[in-house]
């Protein structure tokens, strides 16, 4: 864990994945680098930008179901990126205030902006762990601080696995998997091969972007067992969860794909 965010050179004249993905969003770390860059990827695909709204709302869902309807008070966050309101912890507590969360980065930019992520109510707990995603011994040492990971845990990876190349997230996966105690949940959100020239540019720009078809993605839950409705577009994920929030009429289909799943408890 850190409380501390030691000085960093944030490179503002190169764009940044966390930065530009903040621009989509429509927050205010970024710079003209990130801007620049991220105006291209609209230029390519305009519904990047709602597709990266619907993969926040898909955040707040999928942790308030959690939450509420299956007594989930641990949560691990995996490539957290910016703080971005409402940031997962503020998402489980505004349910249950005794939830404990954990986000894992090893991004100096993120750790810079980490103590906006562990501002907790009094009876929970959040927590920042540096590591690289891949390293799950080091990122269960260190969230046993703040975790039992002989309870249920639910895991979330949002836009995280297809900035890696493979077969990393499958061997990351595969270990975790092992690490979480029966009913745990683990929530993965994915771009999908339609998205084919967006990450030519992220590859060009800065050497990242895997694309996956959506049997690649499912593979990555192993044998956790998907909640209902599956693998679907982020907006299509339980809709009925936020009755007031209207579903725009530029909803991205068939770019982005996410599921919530659980380990069998027997």
């Amino acid at each position: 864990m850190t409380d501390a965010s030691p000085p960093v050179d944030l490179r503002t004249d190169v764009p940044h994945p966390a930065r530009v993905y903040d621009f989509y969003l429509g927050g205010k770390d970024h710079f003209g680098a990130d801007r620049a860059f991220g105006e291209k990827i609209l230029s390519i695909c305009p519904q990047l930008r709602p597709l990266a709204l619907a993969n926040r709302r898909f955040l707040a869902r999928s942790v308030g179901l959690l939450a509420r309807d299956h007594g989930v008070r641990q949560f691990l966050d995996l490539g957290t990126g910016l703080p971005t309101s409402p940031n997962l912890h503020e998402v489980a507590q505004s349910v249950a205030p005794e939830s404990r969360v954990v986000y894992v980065d090893n991004d100096p930019i993120v750790l810079v902006h980490a103590r906006a992520l562990l501002t907790s109510r009094p009876e929970g707990s959040t927590g920042y762990v540096d590591s690289d995603v891949s390293d799950i011994d080091r990122i269960i040492e260190l969230a046993s601080r703040t975790l039992d990971f002989d309870r249920p845990v639910a895991v979330s990876a949002l836009a995280l696995f297809h900035f890696l190349p493979d077969p990393v997230p499958a061997d990351l996966l595969a270990r975790l998997r092992d690490r979480l105690a029966p009913g745990s949940f683990l929530t993965i959100s994915h771009v999908l091969p339609a998205l084919r020239e967006v990450a030519d540019a992220y590859q060009g720009a800065m050497g990242l972007g895997t694309l996956r078809d959506k049997d690649e993605i499912t593979a990555l839950f192993g044998d956790f067992d998907l909640l209902e409705p599956g693998l679907v577009d982020p907006h299509l994920w339980r809709p009925d969860l936020s009755p007031g929030e209207p579903t725009p009429n530029d909803a991205p289909t068939g770019l982005g794909a996410c599921a919530v799943a659980r380990k069998p408890r027997s």
